[in-house]
């Protein structure tokens, strides 16, 4: 192997759907020798699209590890999907690197998960480059695309290349200031401002260039370079090609010379405790301290098992190394390290700081895992990731019965793998709801559960997550007695609720004095409120947003059992219920629609038959828009289709939960007839 962390590389390729990102992977894997062949996305022979799946759909839908050897130093690739309804999983693997490489293409531009990807590279603190492709295309806009990066990006995305020849190579602005002539702008002009902006970081090195006027070489800018990188104040802009190989070379050099090893990186974000009093804590790349390694990837295989893949931050790890997870008490054995270039491992001795591996067959491990080989580290975690919630949902069941635990044995697997699925199971209406964060992502999920695991299943839209509330304060009470020959059961319990703020949730409080119920019995007070909480009382919906103060009651020392205050708690809440008037309330989501300027209008007047409360638009570049709106969840629990047919293919949305609105009238009334014939039959 031969490399320490210095001669590490670690870079994460993201962006838009169709911006070539696996095939600039194939190309630099083959400008770099190795692989002997480029592989072509139409064939399915790409390394990083392995899965049968990718190669059916001709499109990434996980992340790929892609590793490899160049001039001396080790760089992982990792390839992305481009699809915003697996951004999860780009997100979850940005955890493992130092530099993210944006990739936009030169035909298309710059679209808003470009952007949200780049915004979230920068409150990560890691440092970012773009690299646009597909120059020698006959529709690429170089220059415009610049603009747009700089609209939207900001000023400090400064090309480090220029496109020369329409396309066919790229001319150098960095290492030397004068070359052929570039297709726009001139290299001088590119060299002079990136210099300017590098140096402006370093004093003493600004008045060496100001006042002497000398030329600086790229080994005297090299540390400003960095810290321009991992403060953001340089955003460096590749220009490529992965279908003729213009500007490969060049990036390549890019990545060894410019890019940031793990020592020169930002220092991983890095917690211990949890909530508030989470301290940030610190982890060097010293391969003589503890273990520390983070899983930012989980697959699973019916064949070869569970395979994390796993990043170290801090000591040595090697085949025998004992490490916990997490905070168990008990350690894990490394059998085999593994190094990834896509499907294919090759079994290493050692992995250093910076270096990205993999193990195998080890059930312990789970996507954000924390290893370690000393019980210092325990508690430790990075910072949570905020992913997109997943909001479209689809209710399933067996199509076999019998199937239920395979079902849910592979829904496990599925959200153990994605950290953007989510399965709920919702009691009133004994439904299973899988999450995915689009119709695509939803079908992709469905087809691997009947592909890879062999289980089918009907789908059918999912109930709306409707709940209830109150709206005046109230009191209730209940004096529960049963006496059946031998010792009886006895508890009395008084209490009063009232709302509370939307969202705030629920709180119990204890106000009872004097020992009139003793403190044995309030958890079965609360056990007994908490069953009406998750039945509902009006429409069959969980209750939130309520405050339940007990403050009196009575027991018996010989009848009152935990048994008699968990009824009694049950019925003297259903008791204040009926008298502080509820109401159902609706999920109301928070709807932001990109699409061409053209349709805003037909989108608006959509969305006004849809109960929407329009938020404000906004502008982007290339005549686009950003429409936001509230709407509940109710009007566009399936928008997807809808918003296609009025932006013909070019819209795209994202929905997350805002809040709990009253349902209109007819609604409310419509759902209580429905659920009180249910409770009747019951």
């Amino acid at each position: 192997m031969g490399y320490t962390t210095s001669g590490i590389r670690n870079i994460a390729l993201v962006g838009q759907a169709g911006a070539g990102k696996t095939s600039l992977v194939e190309t630099l894997l083959l400008q770099a020798g190795a692989i002997r062949t480029r592989g072509s996305l139409a064939r399915g022979t790409t390394v990083s699209d392995f899965d049968p799946q990718e190669r059916r759909l001709q499109h990434s839908l996980d992340t790929a590890v892609c590793g490899f050897d160049f001039n001396g130093i080790h760089i992982n690739l990792i390839d992305t999907p481009g699809y915003a309804d697996f951004l999860g999983k780009a997100l979850s693997v940005l955890e493992a690197v130092e530099a993210v490489a944006v990739v936009v293409s030169a035909v298309n531009g710059v679209d808003t998960l470009t952007q949200r990807l780049m915004e979230f590279a920068r409150e990560r603190e890691l440092c970012r480059i773009v690299i646009v492709n597909k120059i020698d295309s006959r529709d690429a806009h170089c220059s415009d695309v610049l603009a747009q990066l700089h609209e939207a990006c900001g000023r400090e995305c400064l090309p480090l290349n220029l496109p020369a020849g329409g396309g066919d190579a790229v001319v150098d602005c960095f290492f030397q200031s004068h070359g052929r002539a570039a297709d726009f702008s001139s290299v001088e002009a590119a060299h002079t401002q990136i210099i300017d902006q590098v140096v402006e970081l370093d004093e003493k090195l600004m008045a060496l260039y100001l006042e002497q006027g000398e030329e600086l070489s790229p080994e005297q800018l090299h540390e400003p370079f960095e810290q321009a990188l991992r403060e953001g104040h340089l955003v460096p802009v590749c220009f490529a090609s992965a279908e003729s190989g213009a500007g490969i070379p060049e990036l390549l050099q890019v990545f060894e010379r410019l890019m940031p090893n793990p020592a020169e990186g930002n220092p991983p974000p890095f917690l211990k405790g949890s909530g508030e009093s989470a301290a940030r804590v610190p982890v060097a790349p010293d391969p003589a301290k503890h273990v520390i390694a983070h899983v930012f990837k989980v697959s699973i295989d019916p064949y070869v098992g569970k395979l994390g893949v796993l990043r170290l931050h801090q000591g040595t790890v090697r085949p025998g190394s004992q490490l916990f997870v997490g905070d168990a008490r008990k350690p894990i054995k490394i059998a085999h390290l593994f190094r990834l270039l896509g499907k294919e491992s090759t079994e290493i001795t050692e992995a250093v700081p910076g270096d990205i591996c993999a193990i195998a067959k080890v059930d312990e491990l789970h996507l954000d895992a924390v290893l370690h080989d000393s019980h210092e580290e325990d508690h430790y975690h990075l910072k949570p990731v905020a992913f997109p919630p997943p909001m479209l949902g689809v209710a399933i069941e067996p199509e076999r019965r019998g199937d239920e635990q395979r079902l849910a044995d592979t829904l496990h697997k599925l959200t153990a793998e994605d950290p953007c699925v989510r399965i709920e199971h919702h009691a009133a209406v004994n439904e299973t709801v899988l999450y995915g964060m689009g119709e695509f992502h939803l079908r992709v999920l469905l087809e691997r559960m009947a592909e890879r695991y062999g289980v089918h299943v009907k789908t059918h839209p999912p109930s709306i997550p409707y709940r209830e509330t109150i709206t005046r304060p109230a009191e209730g009470h209940c004096r529960h007695k049963k006496q059946t020959g031998g010792a009886g059961q006895f508890g009395e319990v008084y209490l009063r609720i009232e709302a509370l703020g939307r969202g705030a949730g629920f709180e119990f409080v204890d106000d009872v004095v004097g020992g009139a119920i003793p403190g044995q019995y309030i958890p079965a007070v609360e056990k007994g409120v908490r069953q009406v909480l998750a039945e509902g009382a009006l429409a069959g919906f969980p209750i939130q947003d309520v405050r339940v103060t007990v403050y009196d009651g009575k027991h018996h020392s010989v009848d009152s059992k935990e048994v008699a205050f968990v009824s009694a708690g049950r019925k003297a809440f259903l008791d204040a219920l009926e008298k502080a008037a509820p109401i159902v309330l609706e999920p109301i989501m928070r709807l932001e629609i990109t699409a061409p300027a053209s349709a805003i209008g037909d989108i608006t007047g959509d969305l006004a038959t849809k109960r929407a409360r329009i938020n404000g638009n906004s502008s982007l570049p290339g005549q686009r828009s950003v429409l936001q709106a509230f709407v509940p969840l109710a009007e566009v629990a399936e928008y997807q289709s809808r918003l296609k047919a009025l932006t013909g293919g070019q819209g795209a949305y994202t929905m997350e939960l805002s809040h709990y609105d009253p349902v209109p009238a007819r609604k409310q009334q419509e759902l209580a007839q429905a659920w009180r014939p249910r409770t009747e039959e019951e």
